[in-house]
């Protein structure tokens, strides 16, 4: 696939997700755009089902919702609030060691450079760049297992990892698409280009597809 190509099914793929629910870190962010709330509930996410993550970061957020409110908690009352995310205690390690760096180092402020967000506790470079994008509306390229399986299934680019395939979309994807990519994406991959039997049969972009390394499809 070229990027001609990209540029005539990316906005019909964005038309067709409309029909879900956007992920719950955009769609809180839409209330009123707060990078902190982006970076925790980004934590949250990993490894964990979109409505876990949606009632644990609705539970947590009623508690606190800035550095200064979050290191007011103990550990235990965190891990009480997110439960059952996945890896709940580290998370609520992650989460009070990375606000009292905040308000340590960046006056309660999240970085908005990827150095900055990289050198926070339990941070890579897929919640990095969706603070980045989501959280401060800075061109970021958010790769995650979606992304990272749709563009490959594509034969858009070809690679191994989820960084790889962030590093190949920097050099090869037009810049106007960076901040939708992953929204579009996500939802399609959740909700119909699944890893196991996607469903080709009612794809609006079925002919625009290689179905790369796709061995069962509905």
């Amino acid at each position: 696939m070229d990027n001609r190509t990209l540029s005539h099914i990316l906005p019909r793929l964005a038309r067709f997700v409309g029909q879900w629910e956007v992920p719950w870190v955009e769609a809180d962010s839409r209330r009123g755009r707060d990078p902190y709330r982006v970076l925790v509930a980004c934590i949250l996410s990993l490894r964990t089902q979109e409505e876990t993550t949606r009632g644990a970061s609705d539970r947590l957020f009623r508690l606190a919702s800035t550095p200064s409110e979050m290191v007011r908690l103990s550990e235990e009352r965190i891990e009480k609030a997110i439960y059952p995310v996945g890896f709940y205690r580290t998370k609520a390690r992650n989460i009070l060691d990375l606000s009292n760096t905040l308000l340590a180092e960046y006056e309660g402020s999240v970085p908005d450079t990827m150095e900055g967000l990289l050198g926070l506790r339990g941070v890579g470079r897929k919640t990095a760049n969706l603070v980045l994008g989501v959280g401060y509306g800075i061109p970021a390229i958010c790769v995650d297992t979606h992304v990272h399986r749709i563009t490959n299934r594509w034969g858009y680019v070809q690679t191994r990892t989820p960084d790889q395939t962030e590093m190949a979309l920097r050099e090869k994807l037009p810049r106007k698409y960076w901040s939708d990519i992953n929204r579009v994406l996500v939802m399609f991959g959740q909700n119909w280009c699944k890893p196991l039997s996607p469903k080709c049969s009612g794809c609006p972009i079925v002919e625009n597809c290689p179905q790369i390394g796709v061995l069962r499809r509905r």
